[in-house]
C-alpha cells in the first residue's frame, strides 16, 4: 500500500526505489525522497511553496513535519520535529519535538530535545543547540560524545529497522 501522495501545481513527489515511506506518511507536490531513507507514520511532507527533499540514508521521524525544507545525507529528524524552511546539513540529528524555522543546522550538529531554532539561525557545523531560544555551543566544548548520540540514533539502524516493518512501509 502506498503513502498519501498528492500532486500540486503540477509537482508529484519523487521516492527512490529503495526508500522506505511509510503508508501513513503524508507527501505533497515537490518532494523527493532518497535512497536508503525511511519516513515513518504521521510524517507531513509539504513542498508546496518550495521543494522539500530528504537525502540519502536519512531518517524522518513519527509525525515530524518538513515544509519547504532540506534535509541532508544520514539525517536523523527526531519524533514530533518541525522544519518550516529550515536547511539540515548532512550528518545532523534534530531532536524530538524541536522546531526549526528559516533556519540552517550545520554538518554533524545535534539539536537537542525540545529546542526551538528561530528564523535567521545560521548554526556551524559540529555544534550542540539546546533551548528556547535556541543556544549553539561548540560540540568540543562539551561533555557530549557525537559518536555516542549519532550511534544511539543511526540513520542505517532506522532503515535495518524500516525494512523490519513490511507492514508500515511499501
Amino acid at each position: 500500500m502506498d503513502s498519501r501522495e498528492y500532486a500540486f501545481e503540477g509537482a508529484t513527489p519523487d521516492i527512490h526505489g529503495y526508500a522506505h515511506v511509510s503508508r501513513e506518511a503524508t507527501l505533497v507536490g515537490d518532494v523527493t525522497i532518497g535512497p536508503n531513507a525511511n519516513v515513518w507514520p504521521g510524517v507531513v511532507l509539504r513542498g508546496d511553496v518550495a521543494p522539500v527533499e530528504v537525502g540519502r540514508e536519512s531518517a524522518i521521524g513519527d509525525g515530524a513535519i518538513v515544509h519547504a525544507s532540506t534535509v541532508g545525507e544520514k539525517v536523523m529528524v527526531g519524533h514530533g520535529a518541525v522544519l518550516n524552511d529550515a536547511h539540515v546539513r548532512d550528518g545532523a540529528l534534530v531532536g524530538f519535538n524541536s522546531t526549526v524555522s528559516d533556519a540552517t543546522i550545520g554538518e554533524g550538529s545535534i539539536v537537542a530535545m525540545g529546542t526551538v531554532v528561530p528564523p535567521g539561525y545560521e548554526v556551524p557545523a559540529e555544534s550542540f543547540v539546546r533551548g528556547s531560544p535556541a543556544t549553539v555551543t561548540p560540540l568540543s566544548e562539551t561533555t557530549i560524545d557525537p559518536n555516542e548520540v549519532f550511534e544511539a540514533f543511526s540513520s542505517g539502524d532506522y532503515a535495518n529497522l524500516a525494512a523490519r516493518h513490511e507492514d508500515l512501509f511499501e
